[in-house]
């Protein structure tokens, strides 16, 4: 649901929720014993609900997604505090900073949400973040914290004690505020380490797979780039189906409307195929009726 934030576009039934997790019930490892049972299930829905989602993102939006399964997953173990989470998010509230800064080469704004992170350590009430010490530490050890500022690759060195031994989750946190340019790798590695590289490495797009997850009361959509065409792709699918005799094909335009709407019935009574296409939108349509 939190997608739609990111795009209008990412919009998902509960109906289609469901049905896939009914899938995963289906198709998951059996086990007499119900917590290996499920385990599988857990992991085999995970996984199922990431392939899926990933089929209808665009590609810069696929690790943010992973990011925020991975969060919300965590979230619900009670793993991570709301209040670095919204630090993570947001930066925290910008109000007037009443520290110096300790060092010339730190910028403002850096030095300000340091400043802030430290306060949400004193805030939380478990420390193991030790965030309520990230202010003393640039003050005493400011030459230690810009070799990680100066780094080419900050998010995968030692930081100064005492967070030499922080959670990657936290390591994220002082990343934005120091090094922002360096977040999107710390995430994948975030990600990788929390759930497995298979969730940073999106799976390309496999027609037989959509088919597989698919339900013949919905109609699978084809979002298409400038310049792509999947029609012949689907005419050979079709073909190994057994289905490409009787695909019916239309490309829309005006007045194309009723004739479509006979092709769908037509193909819902018979159990076949229609592929309805529009060059102009650079859409097509494949119903599974």
């Amino acid at each position: 649901a939190q997608l739609a934030n990111i795009d209008p576009m990412y919009q998902y039934a509960l109906p289609w929720f469901t049905s896939l997790f009914s899938k995963s019930i289906e198709d998951s490892e059996k086990s007499d014993e119900l917590v290996l049972r499920l385990e599988h299930l857990s992991n085999h829905f995970t996984f199922a609900l990431y392939k899926n989602i990933c089929r209808s993102l665009f590609e810069k939006d696929k690790l943010l997604f992973s990011f925020l399964l991975c969060i919300n997953l965590l979230q619900n173990k009670g793993e991570i505090i709301s209040a670095e989470w919204m630090f993570l998010l947001t930066g925290g509230v910008g109000l007037e900073n009443p520290h110096a800064n300790p060092a010339s080469w730190l910028p403002k704004t850096a030095w300000d949400e340091i400043c802030r992170l430290q306060e949400v350590g004193e805030q939380v009430a478990e420390k193991a973040s030790n965030f309520d010490k990230v202010k003393a530490s640039f003050e005493t050890d400011a030459v230690r914290w810009r070799k990680v500022y100066d780094s080419l690759s900050p998010q995968v060195l030692d930081f100064p004690a005492p967070f030499d031994g922080i959670s990657k989750f936290h390591r994220l946190c002082i990343l934005r505020s120091l090094r922002g340019d360096k977040v999107v790798p710390a995430v994948t590695d975030f990600v990788q380490d929390s759930m497995g590289s298979k969730f940073v490495e999106p799976p390309p797009f496999d027609l037989q797979g959509c088919f597989a997850d698919s339900f013949a009361i919905a109609p699978l959509i084809f979002v298409l780039s400038p310049g792509s065409d999947p029609t012949g792709a689907l005419l050979k699918f079709a073909d190994d189906q057994g289905y490409g005799s009787t695909m019916a094909s239309l490309s829309l335009g005006q007045g194309q409307g009723p004739i479509a709407l006979r092709m769908i019935e037509k193909a819902r009574k018979e159990g076949t195929w229609v592929l309805l296409q529009n060059v102009h939108l650079a859409v097509s349509w494949l119903s599974t009726l």
